[in-house]
């Protein structure tokens, strides 16, 4: 995410520093960077520097990258992160088909299953299954240790306490503690957190540039439209969760008063008259509908941009960024000067395919190690894993 690197010579945030480090050696990527450059951009001392990287080679996350040519004086030794030194599962559940992900340090997926998966199933069920997917997908990956699994579901959820609220179409999950039911099958930690905000979370860290080439933090909607439709939110680079932990439920924002039916026991919701319309196989219809929601979120919040992903999405991704663009340029046009002078807020199509959710339900878990703040729960709450104490303990 965009955020200066800023360091404090303070025993007590030895955690945080040695984070500021290890993310400088990520995005230094194989060229590696210099204990002096890290310095320099942390504001810590060489020494602190000096100590933080030894304990980050003692435990393989990193290591010399060779030298580098120097002005005057010695040739200076640089380090990059070793990313195969730990890895990361991630597990999107959807409605009716399970994927998993397995990540090395930065993200980079080391292979991936998806199956057909019952989430109304008998919850015993359900979550049996999934670990077996997560044994399956570590069988035989020789990969370093698992750090843990990120888990993004369909929500309403809590991910502070990890328990699931009454899923449009399975109330009957509404109250089961799914993080704490997968952590203990699986002997692993588990972060538990909605599917759209574990892909927004995953592109806010991939640092979108800002639309107006600004340095400002970036502002956009995250729309997922597959068995469902949400959002998820960041604001000012920040994930947006709201502090009831319920913010981008998009799907079940009246529209049409007198329109059909939801899940959710309203009417005329843009999931309800997405999904049908797409159910008919009107597609330009469902696009335009997305779009009004867009529109909505756009007007309420003033983002940056508007990225659209779900295997509904991906199916056509032409036709609805046609139709949601087609939405945002009238809006545009009706703001005049008093908006952003008749330009519509840019739409795109989310990276990553029809797996944008799983990878961002990894970073739920190698974020924090990177000291990303949006990927942390919020100021009553802890998130310790083994990793916390074993890296930068």
């Amino acid at each position: 995410m965009n955020r200066g690197h800023s360091g404090a010579n303070l025993p007590a945030l030895r955690s945080h520093n040695a984070a500021l480090v290890l993310d400088l050696l990520r995005t230094a990527g194989a060229a590696g960077i210099s204990r002096l450059e890290l310095a320099e951009s942390t504001g810590l001392t060489p020494q602190a520097v000096s100590k933080i990287t030894a304990r980050l080679r003692e435990a393989g996350l990193a290591a010399e990258a060779g030298q580098r040519a120097s002005t005057g004086g010695k040739p200076r030794t640089v380090l990059r992160l070793v990313r195969g030194a730990r890895s990361a599962v991630g597990l999107h559940l959807d409605r009716d088909e399970l994927t998993a992900v397995l990540t090395d340090l930065t993200g980079e997926p080391l292979a991936v299953r998806t199956v057909p998966f019952d989430f109304g199933a008998d919850a015993a069920a359900v979550v049996d299954g999934a670990a077996a997917e997560v044994r399956a997908l570590l069988q035989g990956a020789g990969v370093g240790p698992v750090l843990g699994v990120g888990v993004a579901g369909p929500g309403p959820l809590d991910h502070r306490t990890g328990v699931l609220g009454r899923v449009t179409g399975f109330p009957q999950w509404d109250g089961y503690p799914l993080r704490a039911a997968l952590a203990e099958r699986l002997g692993l930690p588990v972060v538990l957190d909605k599917d759209t905000n574990a892909a927004a979370l995953g592109l806010a860290l991939a640092a979108p540039p800002h639309p107006d080439g600004a340095s400002a933090a970036p502002s956009f909607a995250y729309l997922h439209l597959g068995t469902g439709l949400g959002a998820g939110l960041v604001l000012g680079g920040g994930l947006h969760r709201g502090s009831r932990t319920g913010a981008g439920e998009f799907g079940h924002q009246v529209i049409q008063l007198d329109g059909p039916p939801c899940g959710c026991g309203d009417h005329g919701c843009v999931e309800a008259l997405c999904l049908a319309a797409v159910a008919r196989g009107d597609t330009p219809a469902a696009a335009r509908v997305l779009g009004i929601g867009a529109a909505n979120l756009v007007g309420l919040l003033d983002i940056d941009r508007v990225l659209l992903g779900g295997r509904t999405v991906v199916a056509a991704p032409e036709a609805f960024l046609t139709g949601v663009g087609a939405v945002l340029t009238e809006r545009a046009a009706r703001e005049g000067a008093a908006g952003r002078a008749g330009r519509p807020v840019p739409v795109a199509v989310a990276p990553g395919g029809g797996h944008t959710v799983v990878h961002g339900a990894a970073q739920l878990i190698l974020a924090p190690l990177f000291g990303h703040a949006a990927a942390r729960p919020g100021p009553a709450e802890t998130l310790t894993t083994p990793s916390d104490q074993e890296i930068v303990g």
